[in-house]
């Protein structure tokens, strides 16, 4: 069986990290990459093998994703991006009738995440602590500002003053007024979280995002702090939650309080430094997805303080004409 990933784009790290891991099982097993436009994709350049889809919002796109799983004995699709989530997760039948498994949280779960305001309501239900939303007709500066629906930090703002304030800002429902967290005493984490198919937690890693990149942590190192128990107390089972999760919380510098901001149901940008940190989740999902192995023990051998500090290189394809 080979496997793969969808909108794979630049996540070479995380695409090698499923090669190694699936070569342990069987060395004749590919990983496949897919994007809209693979020949431009570093991951899809370094994958086994590539093929191209339509955008996530062609009629065609699922049809054509299972016709090239299909066609390449791909069993196992392993989701990048926000945008694909749902459209996975609605097709799970459909899949599945054709010998293929989507690493997918439920829809229901999907729709919580992509929803900011619903996140935070989820966040409450759990008992975490969120950033107060203000009404636009009544809020406290500073403030941060946000779209409900939006990802990599677009479309974000940091008001200090009222004058910074446009009509957009004040006519754009999805824009949330928020309470500001001041990163002068707090410390922003994004958390590497592994749930079974059962929704269960597994292992925690909270890495402290340093230096931030269109929205993707550039600098980052790993914490054993009491983000993990307090994930674990409050997090433990999520209904419907699979596989890799980013929770991203705010921790106070020196007073126990912390903020839940969001959960995205996927592999995030930075999750290459827990995985390097000993945090293996391409091998949990292909024990559990492909060798049908339960994972029994929660993990948490993972390496302490290690620093990931990201640069740029160089992918080179020879004779490509466009």
């Amino acid at each position: 069986m080979n496997i793969l990933i969808t909108s794979a784009g630049r996540r070479v790290s995380l695409l090698r990290a499923f090669q190694k891991e699936l070569k342990k099982i069987n060395p004749k097993s590919q990983v496949f990459a897919s994007d809209m436009n693979p020949e431009l994709s570093g991951a899809c350049q370094i994958a086994d093998s590539y093929f191209e889809v339509p955008r996530l919002n062609d009629s065609d796109y699922i049809t054509v994703l299972i016709e090239q799983c299909k066609a390449n004995n791909i069993g196992l699709i392993i989701p990048t991006i926000d945008t694909e989530l749902a459209i996975l997760a609605d097709n799970v039948a459909l899949l599945a009738e054709n010998n293929i498994q989507a690493v997918i949280s439920s829809t229901d779960f999907i729709s919580k995440c992509r929803d900011k305001r619903v996140i935070h309501d989820f966040f409450e239900s759990k008992g975490i602590a969120i950033a107060k939303e203000y009404s636009k007709d009544n809020y406290t500066l500073p403030m941060f500002i946000k779209p409900s629906d939006g990802s990599r930090s677009v479309d974000t703002y940091l008001i200090r003053s009222k004058e910074e304030l446009t009509d957009y800002h004040f006519q754009n429902e999805k824009l949330m007024f928020l309470q500001y967290i001041d990163h002068d005493e707090f410390e922003e984490y994004t958390c590497d979280l592994y749930y079974d198919k059962n929704g269960n937690l597994k292992c925690i890693v909270p890495r402290k995002r340093i230096v931030v990149r269109d929205g993707e942590v550039n600098t980052g190192v790993t914490e054993k702090n009491e983000l993990v128990a307090y994930i674990k107390n409050h997090l433990n089972h999520i209904e419907g939650a699979k596989g890799c999760l980013t929770a991203q919380f705010f921790k106070h510098k020196s007073e126990s309080e912390i903020y839940g901001i969001e959960i995205n149901p996927r592999f995030g940008g930075g999750y290459p430094l827990s995985y390097l940190a000993g945090a293996n989740y391409p091998k949990w999902i292909l024990e559990e997805y492909i060798l049908n192995q339960e994972i029994k023990d929660d993990f948490d051998c993972w390496e302490d303080n290690l620093l990931m500090i990201r640069y740029d290189d160089e992918i080179l394809v020879h004779g490509y004409q466009n």
